[in-house]
């Protein structure tokens, strides 16, 4: 259990936190909504408070938490960062707003003789060393977050899948920049892990009656373990294709569609971010124009995860050739094709029109293949509109709700690469002899640890939790913070795990500098941090403030 000073440690930073969005929405808004001009002149400040959530509700979720005897020592050395972290994002703001009362109450906690004792008591130097050695003394198990069994049995399951079957082929996969091959997709499919997220009554797994968001986030994490771009990423996208169909698709569609995508045959991609429109999807122009019997695609897609392999892409595009309308016209189609094996394709149809992919090379999340995509008049017909006449211009709705999904898987292979990360860590320094001792013998390699350890702890007490909150209906808002926290977290997690193994760790023979440039992906990915932060962690706080006025 945490100290019983956390309580009134985080009540009072979470006042000071409430204080600055009020604030802050307050000069954001026109009347009782948020003005775009006046809050794009305060991103900076939102950035801030998106941050500052995330590490407050993880903080808050740890002090709530049954925790045993090290993952308690753990969450103290992540609250008492997270605090820190968060009274440092705040005074700034504060004095921009000018609410100088409460810049004294931020001083005056800063200052508190309850902060310096929790400080001491849970991460000073000594406390910090001792719990790394413990952690390095362990089996590896941190974060033990209570699951229902069938969900343990799934996740050990895959974690044996991953370290005896993707593990080993993980280095050649990624130094080779090769695609996954079938000798992991058939066993994969064979498992069922395509159709997590599709009911049962469609040929998947989940539940009928709700998601079963942490099976998904435990079978995610499992695979990321052994490689994030070849095994831990092949569910995002089935999990967003099968959300969106869910959502919009016409009953006739999610029969022929669900079923096939829960045994994997066809795999799928989805072809959403254009070359001169990332993060802003209401900005997409791909066209989507009217012919006989269907619709004629043209224009480009980029940074489409495993077009080539895939057997239908999700296509984002411009139904409404007025664009003013904006995300409104976007609507979505289902675009067919040969599996390919390689770094390129084209697919030339009967009527003349072609489709053109090209893989991007890029420093890591090898595997899959990211592919910049070229449509000329490629024609798709009418029963591939997802929800027919019905669904013209709901594009932007459906693939927002495939993309709440994904988002949580996203930070699922985070939790995945930073335990490999510290597992490989705690390997290395045990085995490594430095000026005639231990590497892990060290107190600051022991602190290190503890701080890897102890980020890792509270993104997967975090994730789980808020996986519940979604099954049972809520938490979208909490999603998008724990994507932002544990892609960042995987981040400092892995570029420590590589320095502890020091000049190894920059050779491409150790996995750990693979994890390294795994990571860095996923604070780009499902969700742009920064448009996270701006669009949807920040809006949405300043949208709650304004309605409580």
């Amino acid at each position: 259990m945490m100290p019983a000073i956390v309580s009134p440690l985080l009540a009072r930073t979470r006042a000071l936190f409430g204080g600055a969005v009020t604030a802050l929405a307050r000069e954001c808004a026109e009347g009782d909504k948020l003005d775009a001009r006046k809050l794009d002149a305060q991103q900076f400040a939102s950035y801030e408070i998106a941050w500052a959530a995330a590490d407050l509700l993880a903080a808050e979720t740890l002090a709530g938490a049954r925790l045993n005897a090290l993952d308690a020592k753990l969450a103290g050395v992540f609250v008492a960062e997270a605090l820190g972290a968060v009274l440092r994002r705040l005074e700034p703001l504060l004095l921009d707003l000018r609410l100088d009362l409460q810049l004294g109450e931020l001083h005056a906690l800063a200052a508190s003789g309850e902060l310096a004792q929790f400080r001491r008591e849970a991460a000073s130097a000594a406390v910090q060393a001792q719990a790394g050695a413990a952690v390095a003394a362990g089996d590896g198990e941190l974060g033990d977050v209570p699951l229902d069994a069938g969900i343990v049995m799934a996740r050990d399951g895959f974690r044996r899948f991953a370290a005896e079957a993707v593990a080993p082929l993980a280095e050649r996969i990624h130094r080779e920049d090769q695609i996954v091959p079938e000798s992991l997709l058939q066993p994969l499919r064979e498992m069922g892990v395509f159709g997590l997220s599709i009911p049962e009554a469609y040929g998947g797994t989940a539940p009928g009656s709700h998601d079963d968001t942490q099976m998904m986030v435990a079978v995610t994490e499992a695979l990321s373990e052994g490689s994030l771009g070849a095994a831990g990423s092949l569910i995002t996208r089935p999990e967003i294709l099968a959300r969106a169909l869910l959502a919009g698709g016409t009953e006739a569609q999610k029969r022929r569609w669900l079923p096939a995508l829960a045994v994997g045959e066809p795999l799928c991609a989805i072809a959403m971010t254009e070359p001169d429109f990332g993060s802003d999807v209401a900005g997409l122009q791909l066209k989507a124009t009217r012919a006989e019997g269907g619709w004629l695609l043209n224009g480009a897609k980029t940074w489409c995860t495993f077009a080539g392999k895939a057997g239908v892409l999700m296509v984002v595009a411009r139904t409404d050739p007025d664009k003013a309308a904006g995300h409104r016209g976007l609507s979505l189609l289902l675009v067919e094709k040969p599996a390919f094996e390689g770094h390129e394709f084209a697919v030339a149809q009967e009527g003349g029109g072609t489709l053109h992919g090209r893989a991007i090379p890029t420093i890591g999340y090898r595997g899959m293949h990211s592919f910049d995509l070229v449509f000329e008049n490629f024609f798709v017909p009418d029963e591939n509109l997802v929800g027919g006449d019905a669904g013209l211009g709901k594009g932007f709705y459906f693939t927002m709700t495939g993309m709440m999904g994904g988002r949580m898987q996203t930070a699922g292979r985070a939790l995945g690469v930073m335990r490999a990360a510290v597992r490989a860590a705690i390997r290395y320094a045990g085995d490594r002899q430095v000026f005639g001792a231990p590497l892990v013998s060290y107190q600051l390699t022991q602190v290190k640890i503890a701080a890897m350890a102890a980020r890792f702890v509270a993104c997967r007490w975090l994730a789980y939790d808020v996986a519940r909150l979604l099954d049972a209906g809520g938490g979208r808002m909490e999603a998008s913070l724990v994507k932002l926290l544990a892609c960042r977290s995987a981040e400092l997690v892995t570029r420590e795990a590589l320095q502890i193994h020091g000049g190894m760790g920059y050779a491409e023979e150790t996995a750990v500098s693979r994890y390294f440039v795994d990571a860095r992906v996923l604070s780009i990915f499902e969700g742009a941090e920064e448009t996270l932060a701006l669009k949807v962690i920040a809006r949405s706080l300043l949208e709650q403030a304004l309605e409580k006025r």
